[in-house]
């Protein structure tokens, strides 16, 4: 079997690339990992990562002659690669529904987006949230608690099992607590669960140490 590398950006910033690592890493997947700093107005990094992804753009999954971008298609290439890490719900009706909320998180929340950015290393004061933005957090917690409700029983996650769910929004409760967004309690145990997982230390610990590219 060929060794799998994946391409990501800058830990502290890059959601994108926290997705598909996180994953791995809780999955026990091995991988190698190669990151290309992404500066600020620079074509510098978009040229280096083209090697990897038509896109020029991060993640991208390196299989052999293979290449996989974006984050969700990732998932998807090894949730079939790996069928026995379970990567998706096994129930079907289940699965419908883990597919269905990761395709709104990789298409939409654009003001939780743009004006929360993922940025690990910050805690930034308490401020009035816009209700763009607030309309973004309720649906994410509308998301959170149908999930755990319905199928959230065996365990921990919004699934019960750690899944591709968990990962696609793993950079949804980064910004929750860097922007002290306030939460349910409900919500509140799940982004703890979140913050806790060894993976998120990990990747925590290295965004602390890696240099600000500018």
């Amino acid at each position: 079997m060929s060794a799998l590398t994946l391409v990501i950006g800058n830990k502290n910033y890059s959601s994108w690339s926290m997705r598909p690592w996180i994953l791995m890493k809780a999955k026990s997947i091995h991988f190698e990992e190669l990151m290309v700093p992404l500066k600020r107005e620079s074509g510098e990094s978009r040229e280096r990562i083209l090697p990897y992804s038509p896109t020029g753009k991060v993640p991208a999954l390196m299989d052999g002659q293979v290449k996989v971008w974006e984050s969700l298609a990732i998932c998807e290439y090894l949730a079939e690669k790996f069928p026995e890490k379970e990567l998706w719900p096994e129930d079907p009706v289940a699965r419908a529904l883990a597919r269905s909320v990761c395709m709104e998180m990789h298409a939409g929340f654009t003001h939780l987006r743009s004006q929360m950015p993922m940025d690990c290393r910050s805690r930034f004061a308490k401020q009035e949230i816009p209700p763009a933005v607030e309309a973004d957090i309720s649906r994410v917690l509308d998301i959170w608690n149908d999930c755990r409700t319905r199928y959230g029983q065996g365990g921990d996650f919004l699934f019960g099992e750690f899944s591709i769910v968990d990962a696609m929004y793993a950079p949804v409760t980064r910004r929750f607590i860097s922007y002290h967004v306030p939460l349910p309690d409900s919500a509140r145990r799940y982004v703890d669960v979140i913050d806790a997982l060894p993976a998120m230390r990990s990747w925590l610990a290295a965004a602390a140490k890696e240099p600000d590219f500018a």
